[in-house]
C-alpha cells in the first residue's frame, strides 16, 4: 500500500466514524511482510486524525511465520489483537499450510505463537476446517485447548470454487474443501467436548453466535445475520469491494482516492449487496427450523439447488442443519440459565448429573425428582426431556 493511500484510508476512516470506537484490521496475503515500520506509520496517522474521545482498536491476521520479538513488542505496546492461522497439530496443519518450497510451516507458526504468549499479546486462533482435518475434530480442538492454551477459537470452513476465473462462480468445489456433512459433524463433536468441559473457559466463535440466536440477540457473525455488507475490503491500491469474499469486478465499489470512503460504503450498490442476502434466500430456507440461527449462511457459499430445484441454497446447508439441530437442547438450557441471571457454565454440572442419573433412572425413580438445573421442574419435564 502506497503511503498516500495509507494516509487517505486512515484519515477518511476516522473522519467519518461516528462511534466511540473504531477497529483497524489488517489482513493479506501476509500483512507482516510490510514490516513493522509500515504499521508504525499507520499509528502516526491514527494519532494525527483521531477525534478526541474515540478509541482505536487494532487487529491483524497473520500466519505467524515472520513474528519476532520486535513484532511482539509492537503488538503489545499498541494493544493489537492478533489472529494466528493454525489448522491443528503438525500433521494436520502441514497438510495445506506450506511454504513456497512445499515444506510445512507448523514449527514456524508455533514459534511465533509462543513469542506472542511470552510477550503477553492478546491472540486468537483461526482454524480452517478442510479435507485434511475435518475428520479429526477432537484432535484439533484438544490441541488448541491443551497444548496451545487458546481461549478464543474461530473455525472457518474451506469452501473453494473450482473454476477457471478464481471468482465465486460455478458449483464445483476444490478437493481440499470440507464436505457439508463433515462440517456439521466437526462442529457437533467439538461442541460435545466444549459443552461438558469448557463453557466459560474456551470461547468458540460459532458457539457464541449460536447462543446469541437462541437468546434472540442480534447476530454476532455476518454469516448468521439476516443481511450483510459490513465486511468490506480495501485493497492496497485503494480499491474498495463489497466483501472480502467478493474481490472481483461485479463487486467493485470504487477507489477511496477518487471517491470518499463514506460515499462508497453507503452507496446504493453496497446497500443492495447487503439486502440481497435476505432477499435472495430460497423459500426452502425460510421454512427451515434452524433458519433463525443460520439465516442461509454466507452468500459466497450459496451455489447449489434446493430439493425443489431453486437456486441459492448454501453448499454447507446439510452441515448447518445437522449442527444447529444437534445443539438445540443444550442451547435452550444455557439460554434459560442466562435469562435467570445465572451463568452458562452451570450447564456442565447439569449435564454431568443428568448422565449419572440416566444410568439409575430405572432403579431409583430419579426422573421424578427435581431437576438439577434449578428450574423447579421435575427432571423428566426439564433436562430429562429427549429431543
Amino acid at each position: 500500500m502506497a503511503e498516500e493511500t495509507l494516509q487517505t484510508y486512515i484519515k477518511q476512516l476516522l473522519e467519518y466514524n461516528k462511534l466511540p470506537e473504531v477497529t483497524i484490521a489488517w489482513q493479506g496475503g501476509e500483512p507482516t511482510q510490510m514490516g513493522v515500520d509500515f504499521f508504525r506509520r499507520a499509528d502516526e496517522y491514527v494519532k494525527k486524525y483521531r477525534k478526541f474521545g474515540v478509541n482505536v482498536a487494532y487487529a491483524i491476521q497473520t500466519n505467524g511465520t515472520l513474528l519476532n520479538p520486535e513484532w511482539c513488542k509492537f503488538f503489545r505496546e499498541h494493544s493489537y489483537l492478533v489472529g494466528i492461522s493454525l489448522d491443528g497439530p503438525k500433521n494436520l496443519h502441514d497438510a495445506y499450510r506450506v511454504d513456497k518450497k512445499g515444506k510445512g510451516t507448523f514449527e514456524q507458526v508455533m514459534r511465533g505463537l509462543r513469542l506472542l504468549q511470552k510477550y503477553k499479546v492478546e491472540y486468537n486462533i483461526l482454524c480452517t476446517v478442510n479435507a485434511a482435518n475435518a475428520d479429526y475434530p477432537l484432535d484439533v480442538y484438544r490441541f488448541f485447548r491443551d497444548e496451545v492454551n487458546a481461549e478464543f477459537i474461530q473455525f472457518i470452513p474451506v469452501v473453494e470454487r473450482n473454476n477457471e476465473t478464481g471468482f465465486q462462480e460455478g458449483n464445483r468445489v476444490s478437493d481440499r474443501s470440507v464436505k457439508p456433512k463433515q462440517w456439521g459433524e466437526f462442529l457437533s463433536s467439538v461442541f460435545d467436548e466444549w459443552v461438558r468441559h469448557d463453557v466459560g473457559k474456551v470461547f468458540v466463535q460459532q458457539f457464541d453466535a449460536a447462543l446469541a440466536a437462541w437468546l434472540n440477540y442480534p447476530a454476532t457473525l455476518c454469516v448468521f445475520a439476516p443481511t450483510c455488507g459490513t465486511a468490506l475490503v480495501l485493497e492496497h491500491t485503494g480499491d474498495l469491494y463489497s466483501c472480502d469474499h467478493f474481490v472481483e469486478p461485479d463487486y467493485y465499489l470504487g477507489n477511496i482516492t477518487e471517491t470518499p470512503l463514506i460515499e462508497l460504503v453507503t452507496s446504493q450498490k453496497q446497500l443492495k449487496f447487503g439486502r440481497d442476502k435476505e432477499k435472495m434466500l430460497p423459500g426452502y430456507c425460510r421454512k427451515c427450523q434452524v433458519h433463525f440461527a443460520c439465516r442461509g449462511g454466507c452468500p459466497k457459499d450459496r451455489f447449489i439447488e434446493t430439493p425443489e430445484g431453486d437456486q441459492g441454497l448454501n453448499y454447507l446447508c446439510e452441515g448447518y442443519n445437522l449442527f444447529f439441530t444437534y445443539i438445540d437442547r443444550p442451547m435452550k438450557m444455557m439460554a434459560n440459565l442466562l435469562r435467570q441471571n445465572r451463568y452458562a457454565d452451570e450447564i456442565m454440572p447439569v449435564l454431568a448429573a443428568e448422565e449419572r442419573m440416566s444410568g439409575s433412572i430405572g432403579k431409583t425413580g430419579s426422573r421424578n425428582k427435581p431437576c438439577t438445573c434449578g428450574s423447579g421442574l421435575k427432571y423428566k419435564k426439564c433436562c430429562g426431556k429427549r429431543g
